[in-house]
């Protein structure tokens, strides 16, 4: 842990303490902590993590435990956004051959929608949907919308855009890796956004007195929360299946090109979410927003950016934490300061070696020969993952070290 603000540091209304890996966070991020810290429904301390950058309502890279209620922007917009890794038998010397790299990610793009708007053509099969569809009891949630479930089926097995992504990784234990990152697509956005416009219309009728709007909360002893849950947790479900089926594709095209390669091990975690666990010997609503679980002995991912290391990790499972840890290295730039400050050399350096495709166009930021480029998810936007390892080393034990050969991006 880098630093402990206690209440009377942080603000006269502030309830609980903060607790941070971040030994440097944003002044926005900070300010949102601060918020958190002061909340009604926020019990023991506010933990951020070493990835912490601004985030809506609640810093991403943030955990915050709640006692019977749930913060819908505690949790996230993307709801299930999370994390995918398989060990493969395969050798990375059996990709030294980078057509070999291009040829399997291009028949991985064949069959995996990529980018925002991009969906199957026909309805995806799913037992999940007719689950959910059951435990509503005839009543149909506000943000199904006039279309209910037809756009989430097509959805079903695709990358989304943004941060999402697909690499084939070479290990420092000499094998080959698969990692993916995405979430709930449009589903988990739209029920996050419900919520959390009921919430803010809750707390103002219960003149609850929030420290900022957008932290409007649902108390589980009421149909509004325990709808938020229901929903919740079938969207957690639907990004857990989103990523498996997405992950299914890449180990067949793999097996394509490398005949024989097995599969031995398999990873499959979110980070933003919210679920009650036993913490300081409390049931507490843990809210990871931005981190994922790291119990003792769990394995874990925390991915850099498109262009440096990655790491399996084991949870320590630290009580301060909340036996949490970061999700990925953190933003230093936003999507548009990116595309306004690097330039396409550097950004093409910062790849050598990697093979990906040509960066996205219309960034809206840096204009070169009338083209506008996104670097939003070029290295240089995000902290060094190899520091924010090392801020918490207290809370995770790194496995392996995985460097990127192959890269899709949303």
């Amino acid at each position: 842990m880098e630093w402990i603000k206690d209440k009377r540091s942080i603000s006269p209304d502030a309830r609980v303490p903060i607790k941070s890996w971040c030994p440097d966070p944003e002044a926005e991020a900070l300010a949102q902590a601060a918020n958190l810290a002061a909340h009604p429904a926020v019990e023991s301390h506010v933990a951020l993590m070493p990835d912490c950058h601004v985030g809506y309502g609640m810093p991403i890279g943030g955990v915050i435990a709640c006692r019977e209620a749930v913060i819908p922007n505690a949790v996230g917009v993307d709801i299930g956004c999370g994390m995918g890794a398989v060990r493969t038998t395969a050798r990375v010397e059996s990709l030294a051959d980078r057509q070999k790299v291009r040829a399997i990610l291009e028949a991985v793009k064949r069959r995996v929608p990529v980018g925002e708007g991009h969906s199957h053509q026909t309805r995806q099969e799913w037992k999940g949907f007719g689950e959910w569809e059951d435990s509503l009891g005839g009543e149909e949630p506000g943000w199904l919308g006039p279309h209910g479930l037809g756009h989430d089926r097509q959805n079903l097995g695709t990358l989304g855009g943004g941060n999402h992504f697909i690499e084939i990784q070479a290990g420092a234990d000499g094998t080959v890796w698969l990692m993916l990152h995405s979430g709930s697509r449009n589903l988990g956005y739209r029920v996050a956004a419900h919520y959390h416009k009921l919430a803010q219309a809750l707390n103002v009728r219960w003149k609850t007195g929030l420290p900022a709007a957008d932290l409007a909360f649902l108390p589980l002893d009421t149909e509004e929360g325990r709808a938020y849950v229901r929903d919740m947790r079938f969207a957690l479900a639907y990004a857990a299946e989103n990523r498996r089926r997405m992950m299914a594709v890449v180990k067949e095209a793999m097996a394509d090109h490398l005949p024989g390669i097995g599969f031995p091990e398999e990873i499959n975690i979110h980070h933003n979410y919210a679920a009650t666990e036993t913490h300081f010997g409390r049931p507490l609503w843990v809210h990871r927003k931005g981190a994922t679980s790291a119990r003792l002995g769990e394995l874990g991912i925390i991915p850099g950016s498109m262009g440096t290391p990655s790491y399996i990790v084991r949870g320590l499972g630290n009580p301060e934490s909340f036996t949490s840890c970061s999700h990925g290295a953190g933003r230093t730039m936003g999507r548009a300061e990116a595309s306004r400050r690097l330039t396409l050399e550097e950004c093409d350096r910062a790849m050598e070696g990697i093979v990906y495709d040509r960066w996205h166009k219309g960034g809206g930021g840096r204009r070169k020969k009338g083209v506008g480029f996104d670097f939003g998810e070029a290295p240089q936007a995000y902290k060094d993952i190899d520091r924010v390892i090392a801020n918490q080393l207290d809370l995770i034990e790194p496995l392996v070290k995985l460097r990127p050969l192959g890269v899709i991006k949303g």
